[in-house]
């Protein structure tokens, strides 16, 4: 269990209660703040300053976190829209994971660089398999495979079929 420092005294009533009910949340995940990072597209930093009460989480860190602990998010999230009015100005984080990566902010999409490079090496591999099999769908058969080529002798040079020309004479 994470020993949490005291909240900062400034931080109002409602800004408390929700901080207090994440740092329940996480207890009740069992799941370190790396563990966290690792399953959420936040950070271990974002994470700590969130749980620390020094900024206001975001508002998919809370449904996240909820979905996670399988909390009530109705509620979770009532609780979060008080805290975010009450949360001293200046102070707040933009309501979801932020576009471009910040230095100390949350992370995009896979809660590390490890993530969005893994991501990345399997799109491109699955875009190399798809070329190549359609590659070798669209060229040609090798020249000894007759199974896709026009059996000889089928047609005449005249365009009548010799089957069908056999039985009659000339």
């Amino acid at each position: 269990m994470t020993r949490w420092q005291p909240l900062p005294d400034a931080l109002p009533r409602e800004a408390r209660h929700l901080v207090e009910q994440m740092r329940v949340l996480k207890g009740r995940t069992g799941l370190s703040l790396a563990e966290l990072a690792r399953r959420t597209a936040y950070s271990k930093s974002s994470w700590q300053r969130y749980l620390s009460g020094a900024k206001l989480p975001p508002r998919g860190a809370a449904q996240v976190l909820g979905r996670l602990a399988g909390a009530d998010q109705p509620r979770l999230l009532a609780l979060w829209e008080l805290a975010e009015q009450a949360w001293p100005q200046g102070v707040s984080e933009p309501a979801g994971p932020p576009e471009a990566p910040a230095e100390a902010g949350p992370e995009p999409s896979g809660g590390s660089t490890h993530g969005r490079w893994r991501t990345a090496a399997l799109a491109a591999f699955a875009v190399i398999v798809l070329l190549v099999a359609g590659l070798l769908w669209a060229l040609p058969r090798r020249a000894g495979d007759r199974t896709t080529a026009r059996p000889r002798g089928v047609f005449s040079r005249a365009g009548r079929s010799r089957r069908a020309s056999r039985g009659r004479r000339p």
